[in-house]
């Protein structure tokens, strides 16, 4: 086991925790796919299990016994106090432990919607706790593949695969062009629009006679975009009371993925 004491986050060892912006780490050591970082015991060993890379460590000294248990033996744990973790992550870890992990290339959109028959689209989600909470919702509630449009907030980025309870590395996910979402069609699937549209159905009358079934949820701003709102089959709203128009797009997606992926 590789263990080094890191004092000072000056250290070029650790340059990778604390230097690296999400857009650098998806390109290092290019051509080769990037790495990201990922937090907390659990989610390392849901990656771990699934086939992930690990390239190193950083710990907190009290949390050193728990990254040792799993059982990754020969890569750099580089281990610090938690004043020095808690100056690179802006708060105290739950878990203690990071983890630089190296990406798995995604299967095409086209290869995932082929083998899939419940699929959730996500439109330009920018907040990567609502990215994270939905596919832990998905996950949970049937959802075979989850696609992103490309201004949607990375699944892999650390805050998202957290919040996800490392759920992202239990489903197929992969960004799709906007020009490729009609492959949906093409493939049977009856596209349905979380959406408050004149024209939109209570989630809780509609009525479907497909087992291929898209649910499309939108940014937290301007919700879903015409583009992918003129490919929908159906529009469906979550009826609300007490003079609420809508609920946060991630809570909205649990009660959406138990409706359209169970009736």
């Amino acid at each position: 086991m590789i263990i080094k004491r890191v004092t000072s986050l000056d250290s070029e060892e650790v340059s990778v925790y604390i230097g690296l912006n999400e857009r650098q780490l998806k390109r290092y050591n290019e051509p080769k796919d990037g790495i990201f970082i990922c937090e907390s015991v659990k989610v390392i060993r849901r990656a771990i299990d699934s086939g992930y890379q690990v390239e190193s460590f950083f710990v907190e000294e009290k949390h050193l016994a728990d990254v040792k248990a799993l059982g990754i033996d020969d890569v750099p744990i580089f281990v610090a106090r938690e004043n020095v973790m808690k100056d690179i992550t802006g708060y105290s870890l739950t878990g203690g432990v990071l983890s630089a992990m190296r990406r798995i290339r995604q299967r095409e959109p086209k290869d995932i919607i082929e083998s899939s028959s419940k699929i959730v689209l996500l439109d330009d989600i920018e907040n990567p706790t609502n990215i994270g909470a939905i596919i832990r919702a998905g996950v949970a509630l049937g959802a075979d593949a989850i696609l992103l449009t490309e201004g949607c907030s990375d699944p892999l980025y650390r805050r998202a695969a957290r919040v996800s309870m490392g759920t992202v590395f239990q489903c197929e996910w992969a960004y799709i062009n906007r020009d490729d979402i009609n492959i949906l069609k093409e493939n049977g699937f009856t596209i349905m629009a979380l959406s408050l549209s004149e024209d939109s159905e209570s989630l809780g009358e509609m009525k479907l006679n497909t087992n291929k079934r898209a649910v499309v949820l939108g940014n937290e701003d301007h919700g879903i975009s015409k583009d992918i709102l003129d490919l929908c089959d159906m529009n469906v709203v979550i009826p609300m009371s007490n003079g609420v128009d809508s609920l946060n797009v991630a809570s909205a997606s649990a009660i959406a993925f138990w409706e359209m992926f169970n009736k």
